[in-house]
């Protein structure tokens, strides 16, 4: 089990040998581009009644585009439904190798974000 301290906080955030293990799957109801510059985009459809509102009398709109990041960009373009967490980190590693030391952290709370938005969910290897 591997534990690293959280940059936020001095509480040590343990992370299981089985969760490295799990796959990442992208939600299929969730279009994805890869734009000229390499970065994602990913598409939302703004749903719920606060939603519609929103649309309806502030024109906000019924599909959000959200860009992400150079970090955001090669996790999601990692989630292949084959790669696990743990691929996923080292992969994040070689991209940023300046940055090694804070990937683990990185990637397993991103995953959580992606997680707890419903952009991925997570199989058992």
């Amino acid at each position: 089990m591997a534990e690293k301290k959280s940059a936020k906080s001095a509480k040590k955030v343990k992370i299981s040998g089985n969760y490295m293990d799990c796959v990442p799957v992208r939600a299929e109801d969730k279009p994805w581009r890869t734009l000229d510059d390499g970065s994602v985009e990913v598409d939302m459809e703004n749903r719920g009644f606060y939603n519609f509102i929103a649309q309806k009398f502030f024109k906000k709109p019924r599909i959000s585009h959200i860009s992400l990041d150079k970090y955001g960009s090669v996790v999601w373009k990692g989630i292949d439904g084959k790669n696990t967490v743990g691929d996923i980190v080292l992969a994040m590693e070689a991209a940023f190798p300046n940055e090694k030391d804070r990937m683990l952290d990185r990637v397993v709370t991103y995953m959580a974000t992606l997680q707890r938005s419903g952009f991925i969910t997570m199989s058992k290897h």
